[in-house]
Protein backbone atom coordinates (compact mmCIF):
# COMPACT_ATOMS: atom_id res chain seq x y z
CA UNK A 1 0.00 0.00 0.00
CA UNK A 2 1.35 3.57 -1.18
CA UNK A 3 0.83 5.78 1.97
CA UNK A 4 0.89 9.88 2.20
CA UNK A 5 1.96 11.47 4.78
CA UNK A 6 -1.50 11.33 6.60
CA UNK A 7 -1.85 7.69 6.44
CA UNK A 8 -4.13 8.05 3.48
CA UNK A 9 -3.60 5.81 1.12
CA UNK A 10 -2.02 7.14 -2.06
CA UNK A 11 -4.55 5.54 -4.31
CA UNK A 12 -6.83 7.46 -2.46
CA UNK A 13 -5.40 10.79 -3.56
CA UNK A 14 -4.60 10.61 -7.12
CA UNK A 15 -6.12 7.54 -8.38
CA UNK A 16 -2.94 5.77 -8.77
CA UNK A 17 -2.55 1.75 -8.32
CA UNK A 18 -1.74 0.41 -4.92
CA UNK A 19 1.59 -1.89 -3.85
CA UNK A 20 2.28 -4.40 -1.91
CA UNK A 21 4.95 -2.70 -0.31
CA UNK A 22 4.04 -0.04 2.60
CA UNK A 23 5.60 3.38 2.17
CA UNK A 24 5.29 6.62 2.54
CA UNK A 25 5.47 9.44 0.36
CA UNK A 26 6.33 12.80 2.16
CA UNK A 27 6.64 16.37 1.31
CA UNK A 28 10.14 17.78 1.02
CA UNK A 29 9.13 19.44 3.77
CA UNK A 30 7.73 17.18 6.16
CA UNK A 31 10.93 15.35 5.25
CA UNK A 32 13.35 18.11 6.17
CA UNK A 33 11.54 17.56 9.46
CA UNK A 34 11.11 14.37 9.90
CA UNK A 35 14.74 13.47 9.16
CA UNK A 36 17.16 15.64 11.45
CA UNK A 37 14.62 14.97 14.63
CA UNK A 38 17.11 12.67 17.20
CA UNK A 39 13.79 10.20 16.99
CA UNK A 40 14.21 9.74 13.37
CA UNK A 41 15.27 5.99 14.03
CA UNK A 42 12.12 5.21 15.64
CA UNK A 43 9.48 6.45 13.01
CA UNK A 44 11.29 5.18 9.43
CA UNK A 45 12.84 2.29 8.62
CA UNK A 46 12.65 -1.71 7.75
CA UNK A 47 12.24 -2.69 11.32
CA UNK A 48 9.17 0.24 11.70
CA UNK A 49 7.41 -2.14 9.31
CA UNK A 50 8.32 1.14 6.36
CA UNK A 51 10.87 -0.27 4.45
CA UNK A 52 10.18 2.12 1.35
CA UNK A 53 10.57 6.28 1.96
CA UNK A 54 9.51 8.52 -0.97
CA UNK A 55 10.04 12.22 -1.07
CA UNK A 56 8.87 14.43 -2.98
CA UNK A 57 10.85 17.40 -4.46
CA UNK A 58 13.90 15.69 -3.43
CA UNK A 59 16.28 17.66 -4.90
CA UNK A 60 15.02 20.64 -2.57
CA UNK A 61 16.32 18.63 0.63
CA UNK A 62 17.92 20.15 3.23
CA UNK A 63 21.64 18.86 3.10
CA UNK A 64 21.79 17.93 6.95
CA UNK A 65 17.98 15.75 6.54
CA UNK A 66 19.82 14.38 3.48
CA UNK A 67 22.98 13.48 5.40
CA UNK A 68 20.37 11.62 7.78
CA UNK A 69 18.98 8.80 5.20
CA UNK A 70 22.84 7.35 4.32
CA UNK A 71 21.86 6.36 8.92
CA UNK A 72 18.66 5.63 8.15
CA UNK A 73 17.31 1.61 7.80
CA UNK A 74 15.64 2.50 4.88
CA UNK A 75 15.23 2.19 1.37
CA UNK A 76 14.64 6.28 0.50
CA UNK A 77 13.86 7.34 -2.74
CA UNK A 78 13.52 10.58 -4.31
CA UNK A 79 10.60 12.05 -6.40
CA UNK A 80 13.11 14.47 -8.53
CA UNK A 81 15.55 14.45 -12.22
CA UNK A 82 18.67 12.02 -12.61
CA UNK A 83 21.30 13.70 -11.09
CA UNK A 84 19.98 16.35 -8.91
CA UNK A 85 19.40 14.41 -5.18
CA UNK A 86 22.56 12.35 -4.81
CA UNK A 87 21.75 11.40 -1.33
CA UNK A 88 19.08 8.96 -2.19
CA UNK A 89 19.47 5.34 -3.01
CA UNK A 90 16.83 5.58 -6.07
CA UNK A 91 15.63 8.60 -7.99
CA UNK A 92 11.92 7.99 -9.45
CA UNK A 93 10.07 10.11 -12.53
CA UNK A 94 6.74 9.75 -10.10
CA UNK A 95 4.81 8.09 -7.28
CA UNK A 96 4.00 5.29 -10.32
CA UNK A 97 7.23 4.94 -11.23
CA UNK A 98 8.24 4.64 -6.97
CA UNK A 99 5.68 2.61 -7.25
CA UNK A 100 6.79 -0.15 -9.71
CA UNK A 101 10.48 -0.05 -7.67
CA UNK A 102 8.54 -0.98 -4.85
CA UNK A 103 6.52 -3.83 -6.58
CA UNK A 104 10.13 -5.70 -7.36
CA UNK A 105 11.06 -5.86 -3.68
CA UNK A 106 8.04 -7.61 -2.55
CA UNK A 107 9.10 -10.57 -0.27
CA UNK A 108 12.77 -9.11 0.04
CA UNK A 109 12.97 -5.67 1.79
CA UNK A 110 15.61 -6.86 3.95
CA UNK A 111 17.80 -7.91 0.87
CA UNK A 112 16.79 -4.46 -0.89
CA UNK A 113 18.10 -2.31 2.00
CA UNK A 114 21.22 -4.33 2.72
CA UNK A 115 22.21 -3.83 -1.10
CA UNK A 116 21.52 -0.20 -0.77
CA UNK A 117 23.65 0.05 2.54
CA UNK A 118 26.53 -1.37 0.66
CA UNK A 119 26.00 0.76 -2.51
CA UNK A 120 25.69 3.69 -0.06
CA UNK A 121 28.51 3.15 1.86
CA UNK A 122 30.76 1.72 -0.51
CA UNK A 123 31.27 4.69 -2.38
CA UNK A 124 34.94 5.65 -2.72
CA UNK A 125 36.27 2.74 -1.62
CA UNK A 126 38.70 0.95 -3.19
CA UNK A 127 38.59 -1.97 -4.96
CA UNK A 128 39.57 -4.45 -1.83
CA UNK A 129 37.48 -2.81 0.92
CA UNK A 130 34.33 -2.69 -1.34
CA UNK A 131 34.67 -5.82 -2.26
CA UNK A 132 35.07 -6.79 1.83
CA UNK A 133 31.83 -4.83 2.88
CA UNK A 134 30.23 -6.87 -0.43
CA UNK A 135 30.97 -10.05 0.76
CA UNK A 136 30.11 -9.34 4.32
CA UNK A 137 27.20 -8.31 3.87
CA UNK A 138 26.71 -10.95 0.89
CA UNK A 139 27.06 -13.69 4.01
CA UNK A 140 24.72 -11.94 6.42
CA UNK A 141 21.94 -12.42 3.35
CA UNK A 142 22.66 -16.23 3.00
CA UNK A 143 21.89 -17.02 6.39
CA UNK A 144 18.73 -15.08 6.28
CA UNK A 145 14.94 -16.50 5.67
CA UNK A 146 14.79 -14.26 2.31
CA UNK A 147 17.24 -16.20 0.58
CA UNK A 148 15.50 -19.53 2.32
CA UNK A 149 12.41 -18.82 1.36
CA UNK A 150 13.47 -18.26 -2.27
CA UNK A 151 15.79 -21.51 -2.34
CA UNK A 152 12.90 -23.87 -0.68
CA UNK A 153 10.77 -22.56 -3.36
CA UNK A 154 13.25 -23.12 -6.36
CA UNK A 155 14.17 -26.38 -5.13
CA UNK A 156 18.07 -28.51 -5.59
CA UNK A 157 19.32 -28.91 -8.74
CA UNK A 158 22.51 -31.47 -9.33
CA UNK A 159 24.81 -31.05 -12.57
CA UNK A 160 26.56 -33.86 -13.63
CA UNK A 161 30.51 -34.05 -13.87
CA UNK A 162 31.28 -32.08 -17.88
CA UNK A 163 34.49 -32.95 -19.34
CA UNK A 164 35.44 -29.62 -21.17
CA UNK A 165 37.32 -27.11 -19.51
CA UNK A 166 35.31 -24.07 -18.11
CA UNK A 167 37.62 -21.28 -19.48
CA UNK A 168 39.24 -22.03 -22.56
CA UNK A 169 42.49 -20.18 -22.97
CA UNK A 170 44.13 -18.86 -26.09
CA UNK A 171 47.55 -17.09 -26.82
CA UNK A 172 48.33 -15.61 -29.74
CA UNK A 173 50.75 -12.99 -29.79
CA UNK A 174 49.94 -10.21 -27.73
CA UNK A 175 46.84 -10.94 -26.55
CA UNK A 176 45.14 -13.60 -24.61
CA UNK A 177 41.88 -14.70 -25.03
CA UNK A 178 39.79 -16.22 -22.60
CA UNK A 179 36.41 -17.85 -23.44
CA UNK A 180 34.04 -18.88 -20.30
CA UNK A 181 33.48 -22.65 -21.69
CA UNK A 182 30.04 -23.98 -20.41
CA UNK A 183 27.31 -23.20 -23.62
CA UNK A 184 24.95 -25.61 -22.76
CA UNK A 185 24.19 -23.92 -19.09
CA UNK A 186 24.38 -20.64 -20.89
CA UNK A 187 27.99 -20.48 -19.28
CA UNK A 188 26.37 -20.56 -15.46
CA UNK A 189 29.51 -19.16 -13.64
CA UNK A 190 30.05 -22.32 -10.95
CA UNK A 191 33.17 -22.24 -8.77
CA UNK A 192 35.01 -24.35 -11.32
CA UNK A 193 34.47 -21.87 -13.82
CA UNK A 194 35.53 -19.47 -11.34
CA UNK A 195 38.67 -21.42 -10.11
CA UNK A 196 39.48 -21.48 -13.50
CA UNK A 197 39.27 -18.01 -14.06
CA UNK A 198 41.36 -16.97 -11.79
CA UNK A 199 44.24 -19.21 -12.33
CA UNK A 200 43.62 -17.77 -15.79
CA UNK A 201 44.43 -14.72 -15.03
CA UNK A 202 46.87 -14.69 -11.83
CA UNK A 203 49.77 -14.97 -14.36
CA UNK A 204 48.93 -12.57 -16.67
CA UNK A 205 49.07 -10.33 -13.53
CA UNK A 206 53.19 -11.18 -13.31
CA UNK A 207 55.27 -7.76 -13.62
CA UNK A 208 56.70 -7.59 -17.47
CA UNK A 209 53.32 -9.44 -18.84
CA UNK A 210 51.69 -6.40 -20.93
CA UNK A 211 49.68 -8.87 -23.31
CA UNK A 212 46.26 -7.57 -23.80
CA UNK A 213 43.20 -9.60 -22.24
CA UNK A 214 40.31 -10.39 -24.08
CA UNK A 215 37.36 -12.38 -22.11
CA UNK A 216 34.57 -13.50 -23.87
CA UNK A 217 31.75 -16.58 -24.14
CA UNK A 218 30.89 -19.49 -25.92
CA UNK A 219 27.69 -20.01 -27.14
CA UNK A 220 24.40 -18.03 -27.12
CA UNK A 221 25.22 -16.04 -23.77
CA UNK A 222 28.22 -14.09 -22.53
CA UNK A 223 27.39 -15.43 -18.44
CA UNK A 224 24.02 -15.77 -17.68
CA UNK A 225 25.05 -15.57 -13.67
CA UNK A 226 25.94 -18.05 -11.03
CA UNK A 227 25.02 -21.34 -11.16
CA UNK A 228 21.90 -21.98 -9.71
CA UNK A 229 23.09 -26.03 -8.90
CA UNK A 230 25.60 -24.35 -6.14
CA UNK A 231 22.98 -21.37 -4.80
CA UNK A 232 22.93 -22.41 -1.09
CA UNK A 233 25.42 -25.39 -0.96
CA UNK A 234 27.67 -23.86 1.41
CA UNK A 235 25.81 -24.27 4.91
CA UNK A 236 28.43 -22.01 6.78
CA UNK A 237 28.03 -18.38 5.59
CA UNK A 238 31.17 -18.06 6.75
CA UNK A 239 33.27 -19.48 5.13
CA UNK A 240 31.50 -19.02 1.92
CA UNK A 241 33.01 -15.20 2.61
CA UNK A 242 36.10 -16.94 3.37
CA UNK A 243 35.75 -18.21 -0.25
CA UNK A 244 35.06 -15.19 -1.64
CA UNK A 245 37.66 -13.30 0.22
CA UNK A 246 40.48 -15.85 -1.27
CA UNK A 247 39.00 -16.83 -4.84
CA UNK A 248 37.21 -13.78 -6.50
CA UNK A 249 38.00 -13.41 -9.93
CA UNK A 250 37.28 -9.61 -9.25
CA UNK A 251 40.62 -8.50 -7.92
CA UNK A 252 42.20 -9.77 -10.95
CA UNK A 253 39.54 -8.59 -13.39
CA UNK A 254 40.38 -4.92 -11.66
CA UNK A 255 44.38 -5.40 -11.74
CA UNK A 256 44.18 -6.53 -15.32
CA UNK A 257 41.34 -3.63 -16.15
CA UNK A 258 43.87 -1.35 -18.23
CA UNK A 259 44.30 -4.16 -20.71
CA UNK A 260 41.05 -6.23 -20.22
CA UNK A 261 38.37 -6.31 -22.88
CA UNK A 262 34.90 -7.81 -22.17
CA UNK A 263 32.63 -8.74 -25.08
CA UNK A 264 29.28 -9.12 -24.34
CA UNK A 265 26.90 -10.93 -26.55
CA UNK A 266 22.87 -12.47 -25.63
CA UNK A 267 22.43 -12.65 -21.68
CA UNK A 268 24.76 -10.90 -18.82
CA UNK A 269 23.13 -11.65 -15.96
CA UNK A 270 24.15 -11.24 -12.16
CA UNK A 271 27.65 -12.29 -12.22
CA UNK A 272 28.04 -11.98 -15.73
CA UNK A 273 27.22 -8.45 -15.71
CA UNK A 274 29.61 -7.68 -12.43
CA UNK A 275 32.68 -9.56 -13.79
CA UNK A 276 32.66 -7.64 -16.92
CA UNK A 277 32.21 -4.16 -15.35
CA UNK A 278 35.72 -3.90 -13.95
CA UNK A 279 36.95 -4.37 -17.58
CA UNK A 280 38.80 -0.95 -18.98
CA UNK A 281 36.97 -1.80 -21.97
CA UNK A 282 33.49 -3.79 -22.28
CA UNK A 283 32.03 -3.86 -25.42
CA UNK A 284 28.42 -5.68 -26.75
CA UNK A 285 27.11 -7.17 -29.06
CA UNK A 286 23.31 -5.83 -30.17
CA UNK A 287 22.03 -8.90 -28.58
CA UNK A 288 23.31 -8.00 -25.38
CA UNK A 289 21.12 -7.45 -22.32
CA UNK A 290 21.95 -7.24 -18.55
CA UNK A 291 20.30 -7.93 -15.57
CA UNK A 292 21.10 -7.90 -11.88
CA UNK A 293 18.09 -10.00 -10.12
CA UNK A 294 19.85 -11.38 -7.17
CA UNK A 295 17.86 -8.67 -4.72
CA UNK A 296 14.30 -10.86 -5.74
CA UNK A 297 16.46 -14.47 -4.20
CA UNK A 298 16.94 -12.50 -1.19
CA UNK A 299 20.75 -12.02 -2.05
CA UNK A 300 22.54 -9.00 -3.42
CA UNK A 301 25.03 -8.99 -6.34
CA UNK A 302 28.22 -10.84 -4.38
CA UNK A 303 30.47 -11.41 -7.22
CA UNK A 304 31.91 -7.59 -7.00
CA UNK A 305 28.85 -5.57 -8.83
CA UNK A 306 28.94 -3.63 -5.93
CA UNK A 307 32.09 -1.93 -6.74
CA UNK A 308 32.24 -2.16 -10.69
CA UNK A 309 28.79 -1.22 -11.63
CA UNK A 310 28.94 1.64 -9.56
CA UNK A 311 31.77 2.46 -10.94
CA UNK A 312 30.42 2.77 -14.42
CA UNK A 313 26.78 3.82 -14.22
CA UNK A 314 26.65 5.37 -10.61
CA UNK A 315 24.91 4.45 -7.21
CA UNK A 316 21.31 5.20 -8.21
CA UNK A 317 21.26 3.35 -11.41
CA UNK A 318 22.98 0.32 -9.45
CA UNK A 319 20.57 0.34 -7.14
CA UNK A 320 17.22 1.03 -9.33
CA UNK A 321 19.37 -2.51 -11.52
CA UNK A 322 19.19 -4.49 -8.29
CA UNK A 323 15.73 -3.29 -6.41
CA UNK A 324 13.58 -4.14 -9.68
CA UNK A 325 15.82 -6.57 -11.60
CA UNK A 326 15.10 -5.00 -14.96
CA UNK A 327 16.69 -6.20 -18.15
CA UNK A 328 18.54 -3.48 -19.88
CA UNK A 329 19.58 -3.83 -23.70
CA UNK A 330 22.92 -2.54 -25.35
CA UNK A 331 21.38 0.38 -26.17
CA UNK A 332 20.35 1.16 -23.06
CA UNK A 333 23.92 -0.32 -21.54
CA UNK A 334 26.03 2.42 -23.52
CA UNK A 335 23.63 5.35 -22.93
CA UNK A 336 24.28 4.91 -19.14
CA UNK A 337 28.04 3.87 -19.54
CA UNK A 338 27.98 0.40 -18.41
CA UNK A 339 29.10 -0.47 -21.73
CA UNK A 340 31.53 1.37 -23.85
CA UNK A 341 30.80 0.36 -27.37
CA UNK A 342 28.35 -2.10 -29.30
CA UNK A 343 30.11 -4.40 -31.81
CA UNK A 344 29.07 -6.57 -34.37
Amino acid sequence: MVQRADGRPDSEQTGRVATAVPFRVLSVDEAATRLTTPAADLDIGVLRDLPLLVVEDAHLLPPEAAASLARLPVVSIGLAAPGTAPAFDVLAVDADDAAGIASGIVGTPGAALACCQVLRHGEGLDTSAGLLLESTAYGTLQAGTEFAEWLEGRGRRVRPAEAEPPVLVEADGDTVTLTLNRPRLRNAFSAAMRDALVEALRPLAAPGDSRQVLLAGNGSAFCCGGDPAEFGTIANPVGAHLIRSSANAAPWLDRLAGRLTVRVHGPAVGAGVELAAFAGRLEATDSATFCLPEVSMGLMPGAGGTVSVPRRIGRQRTARMCLTGTTIDAATALGWGLVDAIVD
